[in-house]
């Protein structure tokens, strides 16, 4: 947890070193659309012979040509729907490092509690939150490799760090031995697929929670007013976030109806049924629910922008409400928090 806060902080300090870019490159351009206009003042006022007109209509040219010129690109920009990028960031690269390092003390730590435990480690809410954290951040750095979504990191690590934070204050426990309807094989294959779908769906909220920042941004600047966070401009725009964060909530929405799948033939070899509307049973399927109707929504229907994002957001938390709240607070079958 503390290499996560020192990626934090990192990655926070990127974002404060993008506002201040954009703050500088904005500075230069009125200085540079002022400079013009001195030029053609000062040679109608001083000048005691006649004034070239072709003079000042090119003056008048350069004036009106003058924008927002581009800053040096990010170290290997595959995401290509940057507005301004800000040259090469060392804190970027420590904070990329130090999650990478901080995913590799997660991974050993997760498998010592498997060893531990002499089983796979997530079969009660603590194991499942250290395994779930782990794929959130495996998966963002797997996407690394192919899509440059390092600006991510602020929301990535910060999100771990409180899911870890919430998961050894009040989900520890002890290792124990599985009760019967748990030692099956169903435990790797659904609660696994599970975890990795949750990844995905963190992924994606965190980008839909970008988009919807940045849509904001493009609005206020398309009515030339200047926008708050000015590390914005220098990010994808939001339909490009917006195709991101599909992309990435389909595989997210395949896995998890495999795990709604799987979880009913695990049900009909533990308790004899393939559905008994449970109320995790009913959850789960609330959730398939929601990114179904935001894939068909989007696809079908033309939700884009805001309100698809919104719907990202939505079925994200109720990933979380499972998993937080009717886990601890609702009875039912599947009480296997170890709490």
């Amino acid at each position: 947890m503390v290499v996560y806060a020192l990626a934090f902080i990192a990655f926070a300090m990127d974002l404060a070193r993008r506002s201040a870019a954009v703050g500088a490159a904005q500075q230069g351009q009125v200085s540079e659309a002022e400079q013009p206009v001195a030029v053609a003042a000062g040679s109608v006022a001083g000048s005691s012979t006649s004034v070239n007109s072709a003079s000042v209509n090119s003056a008048s040219a350069g004036s009106a040509s003058v924008g927002p010129g581009p800053l040096p690109r990010a170290g290997k920009p595959k995401a290509a729907d940057t507005g301004l990028a800000y040259g090469r960031s060392p804190s970027l690269r420590v904070g990329v490092a130090l999650t990478v390092l901080a995913w590799v003390l997660h991974l050993a730590a997760v498998l010592m509690r498997g060893i531990a435990a002499e089983r796979v480690p997530w079969a009660n809410m603590y194991e499942f939150s250290m395994t779930g954290t782990l794929l959130i951040v495996g998966v963002f750095l797997l996407v690394l490799t192919r899509v440059d979504l390092r600006f991510l990191g602020t929301f990535i690590t910060g999100l771990v760090l409180v899911l870890l934070l919430l998961a050894s204050m009040n989900f520890y426990v002890e290792v124990a031995p599985l009760p019967p309807a748990l030692q099956s094989v169903w435990l790797v294959i659904h609660v696994f697929v599970a975890s990795l779908a949750t990844g995905l769906f963190a992924l994606g909220f965190a980008l839909s929670v970008v988009q919807l920042m940045q849509f904001r941004r493009e609005s206020i600047a398309a009515g030339g007013k200047p926008a708050r966070l000015r590390f914005l401009a220098t990010l994808p725009s939001s339909q490009k976030l917006e195709n991101l964060a599909y992309r990435v909530t389909i595989i997210g929405f395949i896995l998890w109806t495999f795990t709604l799948m799987a979880g009913s033939i695990w049900a009909e070899k533990a308790w004899g049924r393939y559905w008994g509307w449970d109320t995790k049973e009913v959850w789960t399927f609330i959730i398939w629910v929601i990114f179904a109707g935001y894939i068909h929504a989007r696809a079908t229907r033309g939700w884009r922008g805001s309100r698809s994002a919104w719907l990202a957001i939505i079925g994200f938390s109720a990933v979380l409400f499972n998993f937080g709240i009717v886990n601890v607070f609702f009875k039912g079958l599947h009480a296997y928090s170890g709490l």
